[in-house]
């Protein structure tokens, strides 16, 4: 006789994301009605540390007794495991309980390294997303992805871990470096691809204007492209099935990314690569559509593949250890239009050289 008894638990966490210019006092209600004044913990991007910490702690020390900041190093590089030990090790020894919370202020290596640490001390504390970056507000601070790089592969050690909320104050994107801001770019283009073609006439119109500054149509375009992630991720919270769509150009970008040495390419740059790469796969699988709506931002990626990844095998063989590989496949997210993705398992190598080869010529 055996028994069967259900565990109704759900990985599910509601949250907000609050996004606008000047959000300090929302945080403050926020954090007063969530959390105790004893102790916050800052992680602080190196950057953001350098030019706004005095801000950033005049802000805190209002809404908390203490506060503990540790400060991680700028680069892909950092998202590893030994600054994940040091992260967790500091959160003990400087008293976390599990209700005391940790603020995420910074860009996406950030995010992903303090969601991760916060998601394994204790069990778990409390985590809340500051994103500063044009990348970590319209992507990686939304869904709960959380994680470090291996030598096997990109973001293959990590947890889903869904913060408390999201404050992206956009007055930060003022001191963002233009290889951010095309970081970010490369998720909105992205979000065109796989939901809302109109991005791509929207972000047109926002990168032909002098420089790229804070503005209230960059507000609206950041504001559309994160509802677009919400809902993704709302469908399918711990990417079993439709998340995937996520990672269109992905499975690309990260194998060039572990080719070329993690921080020896921008993540952004590597997507905008994986997006071509995934368009003309798509065509050749009878999608009606080219690379002409990424050409406008082209002049924004000028790289030349072939001097940051110059084996093609070791791209493919970068491709066989992705984390979407399924019984010895490689799954690529696909388009049947614009606005219409799908997960294409590759039987054999074939279309995957097809794309590399076309995509070479075109960054050569």
């Amino acid at each position: 006789m055996s028994h069967t008894i259900d565990v109704p638990i759900s990985y599910q966490q509601d949250y907000s994301i609050y996004i606008g210019d000047d959000i300090w006092e929302q945080l403050r209600d926020f954090c007063q009605n969530l959390y105790s004044p004893q102790l916050a913990f800052l992680v602080m991007d190196e950057r953001i540390h350098s030019l706004h910490e005095g801000r950033i702690l005049n802000r805190f020390e209002s809404y908390f007794d203490r506060t503990e900041i540790y400060v991680v190093p700028e680069g892909e590089k950092s998202k590893s495991l030994t600054q994940w030990n040091k992260m967790v090790d500091f959160l003990l020894t400087k008293g976390a309980e599990r209700g005391t919370p940790l603020f995420a202020i910074g860009g996406g290596v950030t995010g992903d390294l303090a969601g991760f640490a916060a998601s394994a001390a204790l069990r778990g504390v409390p985590l809340v997303h500051f994103p500063t970056s044009l990348l970590a507000m319209v992507d990686s601070s939304i869904g709960g992805k959380t994680g470090i790089n291996h030598n096997v592969g990109k973001n293959l050690i990590g947890a889903f871990y869904q913060p408390d909320a999201v404050f992206a104050d956009t007055g930060f994107l003022d001191t963002l470096s233009m290889e951010e801001w095309i970081n970010g770019l490369s998720e909105i283009l992205k979000y065109g691809a796989i939901r809302s073609p109109d991005i791509f006439e929207k972000a047109v119109a926002l990168i032909n204007k002098p420089g790229f500054r804070p503005t209230e149509r960059w507000a609206d375009l950041i504001s559309q492209s994160a509802a677009i992630k919400v809902d993704v991720v709302a469908e399918d919270t711990l990417e079993s099935d439709t998340r995937a769509y996520l990672n269109f150009g992905h499975t690309f970008g990260h194998a060039i990314e572990k080719v070329a040495g993690y921080g020896n390419i921008s993540h952004g740059q590597a997507v905008y690569i994986g997006m071509i790469a995934a368009t003309y796969a798509s065509k050749q699988l009878g999608a009606e559509i080219d690379e002409a709506r990424f050409e406008s931002f082209k002049a924004l990626y000028p790289i030349k593949l072939k001097q940051v990844a110059p084996s093609q095998k070791e791209l493919i063989n970068a491709m066989q250890t992705d984390k979407k590989v399924k019984d010895g496949q490689i799954h690529l997210v696909l388009l049947d239009d614009w606005g219409s993705p799908y997960i294409h398992p590759c039987e054999g190598t074939g279309l995957i050289k097809a794309a590399w080869a076309f995509t070479y010529k075109q960054f050569s």
